[in-house]
C-alpha cells in the first residue's frame, strides 16, 4: 500500500489529468552560465494606457495607398481607399471588405474605415510594403470583440521587426484605441474601442487564436480603466 501511495504521489495531479503544467505561463531566462536565472510570466500581460502617454497631435490624413494580402484566403488587393477629391472610394472599401471577410463562415461586413485609413499610415511610414492580413472581420466570435465589430485587424509586414511595427502603431493612438502583440504568432492587433472606452495594450505569449473562441481580455474584453 506504500509502495502503491508513493506511486501516486509521484505523479503531479495535473499530468495525470493529461494537462501540460504551467498552463498560460512562460519560461523567461536571463544571464549566462552560473549567472542565468530563470522565472515564468504569465501569456498574457496588458495594461490601460494614461493619457499622458497617447499622441497629443492630429493625424495628419495618409496617402489612401493599401497593399495586403489576406494569408486565411490566398487573396491580395492593392488600391487606394480615397478618391481623387480626398472622399472614400466605396468600391476600394468593398473590395478590402471582402479581403477581411470571416474565415469560418466567408460573413463581410463593412469595415471601419479608420481601420483601413491605420493600415494605409502604417504603410506609409514602411515605405509601402506589402502587409499580411491574419485576421479581420470575425462574425464567429462573442459580441464583445472588435473583431465581431469589424473595427480590428491582426497583421504582419515581412522584413519589418515585430517591435518596431508595434512601437510605430502606438504612436498613432489619439485614444480609444486597442493594441496587442504576439511575438510567437508574429503579428500586432489594431483595433478601435467602443465608444467611451480607453485605450488598452496587452502582450500575449499564448499564440494565434483568431479560430478560437479563447478568453484574451486584451484583445476581446472591454478595455479596462487606465493604469500607470
Amino acid at each position: 500500500m506504500s509502495a502503491l501511495l508513493l506511486g501516486l504521489v509521484a505523479v503531479p495531479a495535473a499530468s495525470a489529468r493529461g494537462r501540460q503544467p504551467h498552463k498560460g505561463s512562460h519560461k523567461v531566462c536571463g544571464g549566462k552560465g552560473k549567472a542565468k536565472r530563470c522565472h515564468r510570466e504569465s501569456d498574457f500581460q496588458g495594461h490601460g494606457v494614461v493619457a499622458s502617454a497617447l499622441r497629443t497631435e492630429p493625424l495628419e490624413k495618409p496617402t489612401g495607398k493599401v497593399w495586403i494580402y489576406a494569408e486565411n484566403f490566398n487573396e491580395e488587393v492593392q488600391t487606394n481607399i480615397y478618391k481623387a477629391d480626398g472622399s472614400f472610394d466605396e468600391e476600394a472599401l468593398a473590395s478590402l471588405d471582402h479581403l477581411f471577410r470571416c474565415k469560418r463562415t466567408n460573413e463581410e461586413r463593412a469595415v471601419d474605415p479608420r481601420v483601413y485609413e491605420m493600415l494605409s499610415r502604417i504603410q506609409d511610414h514602411f515605405e509601402g510594403k506589402r502587409a499580411v492580413l491574419i485576421s479581420g472581420f470575425r462574425f464567429a466570435e462573442r459580441d464583445s470583440s472588435r473583431h465581431y465589430h469589424a473595427s480590428a485587424m491582426d497583421i504582419r509586414i515581412p522584413d519589418i521587426g515585430l517591435n518596431d511595427l508595434y512601437s510605430y502603431a502606438q504612436t498613432l493612438d489619439l485614444g480609444g484605441m486597442g493594441m496587442g502583440i504576439y511575438p510567437n504568432s508574429q503579428f500586432i492587433h489594431v483595433d478601435y474601442r467602443a465608444p467611451g472606452e480607453p485605450s488598452y495594450r496587452w502582450t500575449d505569449y499564448s499564440g494565434h487564436s483568431s479560430g478560437r473562441h479563447k478568453k484574451s481580455p486584451g484583445r476581446i474584453g472591454k478595455a479596462k480603466r487606465p493604469t500607470s
